[in-house]
């Protein structure tokens, strides 16, 4: 064993081996992927194997499509079988809900050219005779899907990476890891290995790693079936494999061949099971449990319901095994928070998922980004309080789930608001109204229940009651003011000798100069891709303060200490907990500030785009920041957490009268996509400044780092704003990840979007081809199975020249 490398991989499953293929595929062969026991005697070996297109997001399908080219071509390429099962998959809907989801997820898959197509009952039948269809509405036939040996992908993938120069070495557990100086100490039973980057792809024991660095992982262990048959006689003359179905609503799980026999997977909708909550025995290898049928048997007998040659047989064999699940069911890939030290784990579909984990956290390690934006895998995405009840049983929550209908802004309640940040407001906007959603672990308002309207989240794909909220919100703002609580931001204050050039470096923008002053700059790479966005106050000489979005929180605190060059004197505090923000704007907002303060608020004396700390309601220290995300004028007012309910209530008490109204933060998006504001959608790390249309928050002369490429003209693809045609009936608008078209051509995909209120029609961020971006470019957007015609805008169409934010 060397005692040396560069990257040290613990875990030698599906994940952990994948990585390490990708790695020396992007030229970091000086890796040692580490595994106790024998690779994949985790959780891979007991896997069913199984790889879908059908998935609900852009950065997913991508991955999952990877698999479907990797894994067919894997044994050519390293020797070891891989044994591809090529039978496509059928995905069963029984209500319009799930038909609108199977079009959604079509519409993505298409634009990067995956075949899939809508059928109907007849042709299901003809494609899998022996389904009962009963009910059934639809399905989507992704003929290109399959299965494959788990064991085997993996030995291959590990295959793959020892002949490009990685050393697996295996009965070797590793029992610690420890920082030295500059550099990891992985301590094995078989000795030391010093290394530059420690990934954890431990699984299972993924949390145990973790907590050798100091972290408490938010991921469980849940026990899941699967069942395998007597020989089916009907299967024995069949010459060609059967799909693969997917069911969801009635077996909660899959169904397809296992050579002759059937295979019935089943994650049950209750009473879900973990196990080893105090950590997996480290002795564990090739483990599996005991089956619990009073657990699966609703959905068992539904199995043999809808697929009745089954049901009269004998079950031969059933796999209940472990796997691990995070708190939101994407996967944990990327930087811990913990210098140099990785994360590679919490996947519950490793087998589908695993190829593309690999490649893109390769591309991320190696390159400082990958080629798909990867922050909803960003394991520092969690801002919840995270405990052992967090943990299990938002895991829980999250194998509940998995079969049932993804819709968007899904709301995930456990948990809540028991673990939840939450502002000095929250009882009382909840009183109001508000309808709350979990963003960063903040409970953020979402919208406002009011006429008799029932105070729960409305899930739908199509246009629902929410749009005639949102208007009613809307108006409200335009036409008075309204009152929002957007506690959840991120909040740091950025100081020392060295800061004012630390961020002239680190960021596109000039830095403010004057006390006071403010604007919007974009976090830079070295690499020229987009870190984030974040707006900047100077409170004093090298001394900043910077808000984004709450998200983003951990990523870019992590990303900016670790700019920060040797002998250069920059600290950074985070004070998101310790202030909370409250929105007023609103043609009424400075007359209803002015009633709670007595601070001078005309234009002559607290300019746009200008930061003040003033007195509101008796409370010292808020810091006005005269800049809002609606198109109105307005205040973000930055109030010491125990100083928000004085502020509120002096701000309602005078507000309230003119005709103020609450407002959630669906309201702010739409308004935001009127006055043409990007969001996390559009700023990610897979584009540059100029994709990101950002040239006018850039300094001409560059001189920040990443600034010849970030700068450099768009070629690959290049952000526009669309407005989609609005007609009679429309029922359905994007949602994000849509694919947009010229023709048969595909020339992008939708980012994110909204409603404009003001324009009756809706509006959308979208990253197209180059040469078709340009104002006045005619497309059509892929919604619901339809073309939607649309047009790129040359600007906003709410106040272009800010005169309403001026006034």
């Amino acid at each position: 064993m060397q005692t040396q490398a560069k990257v040290v991989i613990i875990g030698g499953g599906v994940m952990g081996c994948s990585l390490a293929y990708h790695l020396a595929k992007e030229g970091w062969s000086d890796t040692i992927l580490l595994e106790k026991a024998e690779l994949t005697s985790g959780s891979t070996w007991h896997a069913a194997g199984q790889i879908t297109h059908s998935v609900s997001h852009f950065g997913l399908a991508k991955m999952a499509a990877y698999g479907t080219e990797l894994y067919p071509q894997l044994e050519a390429e390293t020797g070891q079988s891989a044994t591809w099962h090529g039978c496509g998959s059928l995905r069963v809907a029984y209500e319009d809900a799930e038909v609108d989801w199977l079009h959604y997820t079509r519409s993505i898959g298409v634009g990067l050219g995956h075949e899939m197509h809508i059928i109907g009952p007849e042709q299901i039948k003809a494609l899998h005779p022996y389904y009962n269809v009963e009910g059934i509405k639809a399905a989507l036939h992704t003929p290109h899907d399959g299965h494959v040996d788990p064991a085997g992908v993996s030995f291959a993938l590990a295959a793959g990476a020892r002949q490009m120069g990685v050393q697996v070495v295996r009965h070797n557990r590793a029992t610690n890891v420890r920082r030295d100086k500059n550099e990891w100490i992985v301590e094995t039973e078989q000795g030391d290995i010093r290394c530059e980057i420690v990934v954890n792809a431990g699984g299972t024991y993924a949390r145990q790693i973790g907590q050798w660095v100091g972290l408490d992982l938010p991921i469980a262990n849940l026990l899941h079936h699967y069942l395998i048959t007597d020989t089916v006689p009907e299967f024995m003359d069949l010459e060609k494999e059967l799909p693969v179905i997917r069911d969801d609503r009635k077996v909660s799980g899959y169904i397809r061949m296992e050579q002759k026999s059937g295979l019935i997977g089943i994650y049950e909708k209750t009473n879900a099971t973990t196990i080893w909550d105090d950590g997996t025995p480290w002795a564990a290898e090739n483990e599996l449990f005991d089956p619990d049928y009073d657990r699966i048997m609703p959905w068992l007998e539904n199995a043999f319901e809808r697929m009745p040659i089954l049901g009269e047989l004998g079950i031969k064999r059933v796999v209940h095994g472990a796997i691990t699940h995070p708190p939101d069911g994407n996967m944990m890939l990327g930087p811990s928070g913990v210098e140099n030290f990785w994360l590679c784990c919490g996947s519950q579909v490793g087998i589908a998922w695993g190829p593309g984990a690999g490649r893109y956290l390769a591309q991320w390690m190696v390159h400082g980004s990958a080629d798909i934006s990867m922050a909803s895998f960003d394991p520092r995405r969690f801002g919840a309080k995270i405990d052992n009840d967090y943990r299990i049983n938002k895991a829980k929550e999250d194998y509940c789930l998995r079969h049932e209908i993804p819709f968007p802004h899904l709301d995930r309640p456990d948990c809540r608001p028991s673990h939840s940040k939450t502002t000095p407001l929250y009882k009382v906007l909840k009183s109001k109204g508000a309808v709350y959603q979990d963003v960063y672990g903040w409970e953020r308002p979402y919208w406002y229940a009011t006429g008799g309207l029932a105070q729960q989240h409305i899930h739908a794909f199509r246009r629902s009651a929410l749009h005639d909220i949102i208007a009613a919100e809307v108006k409200g703002l335009r036409e008075a003011a309204a009152i929002a609580d957007l506690s959840a931001f991120s909040k740091i204050e950025v100081s020392g000798a060295d800061a004012q050039q630390y961020l002239e470096r680190t960021t596109s923008n000039r830095i403010p100069t004057k006390v006071g002053s403010s604007g919007l700059t974009y976090m830079v790479g070295a690499n020229g891709r987009l870190e984030g966005e974040t707006s900047i106050v100077k409170l004093a000489d090298n001394h900043f303060y910077l808000v984004y979005a709450a998200a983003k929180e951990a990523m870019l605190l992590d990303w900016m200490q670790s700019q920060v060059q040797a002998g250069e004197d920059v600290s950074f505090d985070n004070v998101s907990e310790a202030r909370g923000v409250i929105m007023i704007a609103g043609p009424k907002s400075r007359e209803i500030l002015g009633q709670a303060t007595g601070a001078d608020l005309s234009n002559g004396a607290f300019k746009w785009l200008t930061t003040q700390h003033i007195q509101v309601a008796g409370i010292d220290d808020v810091r006005a920041m005269r800049v809002t995300y609606t198109g109105e004028l307005g205040w973000e007012l930055h109030v010491p957490m125990e100083g928000m309910l004085a502020v509120y209530e002096a701000l309602v008490a005078a507000g309230e009268p003119l005709g103020m109204i609450h407002a959630g933060s669906a309201m702010l998006n739409a308004v935001r996509m009127e006055k043409a504001y990007k969001s996390g959608h559009e700023i990610t790390n897979e584009v540059t400044l100029a994709e990101a249309d950002l040239m006018r928050f850039t300094r001409k002369d560059g001189g920040f780092q990443g600034a010849e490429i970030s700068m450099a003209p768009a070629l690959r693809w290049k952000v526009a704003l669309l407005q989609l045609e609005e007609a009679p009936g429309v029922e359905a608008d994007p949602l994000g990840s849509e694919s947009i078209w010229i023709g048969e051509r595909y020339v992008g995909t939708i980012a994110s979007g909204g409603y404009g209120y003001s324009v009756g029609a809706y509006l959308a961020w979208a990253y197209l081809a180059v040469d078709a971006s340009a104002p006045s470019t005619e497309l059509d957007v892929m919604v619901m199975g339809q073309p939607r015609k649309a047009v790129v805008l040359d600007g906003p169409v709410w106040d272009a020249d800010n005169a309403r934010m001026k006034a």
